[in-house]
């Protein structure tokens, strides 16, 4: 991971267009290819950010990141007050607490609730970036990740986005389909689930433990 902070102004074209203008920030590249640009009061968010895969190019005081939709990170540098590199390693990945482990259990033994004919390939698929909660077939034989948490939030949906990127990438699995399960799913994860073709769908914990699993609902 490299770390820089440096004053700097951030323009971003895509979408839509954004402008952050000259202050100090961090700058955050990581190993997997992603730029990201944080503030001192935003909590783990960043400001903005460019997820892989993507390409930075430097050039003297000028960062420029695109990704393969052609949306573009600029990042002007008016003065760096530090840059440094640090090899971070394998990450073991998140600690479930019983109640999302539970989930992924349940519903690995429960899969044909995510859609008649659908089996289970395996639990906990690895991945360079960690392990997918499960990998299913559907009923036509399409690859499926299945990312399970407890509370559905938006680094959750960022999480199976990296998964997918990288199943993708694999002739034996592509084209690999997402889905997103918690028991409970903010708004803006399901606006960034769609908007990604990603389906999100809300667990019930009980209805599983008792294995009524027709209560599921599907957004």
């Amino acid at each position: 991971m490299r770390l820089v902070i440096a004053r700097c102004t951030v323009d971003y074209d895509g979408r839509l267009t954004a402008h952050l203008p000259s202050a100090l920030r961090l700058l955050l590249v990581k190993a997997d290819g992603s730029v990201s640009v944080h503030a001192d009061d935003r909590a783990y968010k960043p400001l903005n950010w460019m997820s892989p895969p993507c390409w930075l190019v430097e050039e003297p005081g000028v960062w420029t990141v695109k990704n393969k939709a052609d949306e573009t990170l600029t990042i002007t540098l008016e003065e760096i007050q530090h840059d440094s590199s640090h090899e971070l390693g394998v990450d073991p990945g998140l600690v479930k607490d019983g109640v999302e482990a539970h989930l992924q259990q349940l519903l690995a033994q429960h899969v044909t609730t995510l859609g008649d004919g659908w089996t289970l390939v395996r639990r906990e698929y690895p991945t360079a970036i960690g392990p997918v909660d499960l990998l299913c077939r559907d009923a036509d034989g399409g690859s499926v990740a299945v990312e399970i948490k407890r509370r559905g939030e938006i680094d959750g949906v960022e999480q199976l986005t990296r998964y997918l990127e990288l199943l993708n990438r694999d002739p034996l699995l592509a084209p690999v389909a997402g889905i997103f399960a918690a028991q409970q799913i903010k708004p803006q994860a399901k606006v960034l689930a769609n908007d990604r073709g990603i389906r999100c769908v809300t667990l019930d914990y009980d209805a599983l433990r008792g294995a009524v699993v027709d209560e599921f609902r599907l957004f």
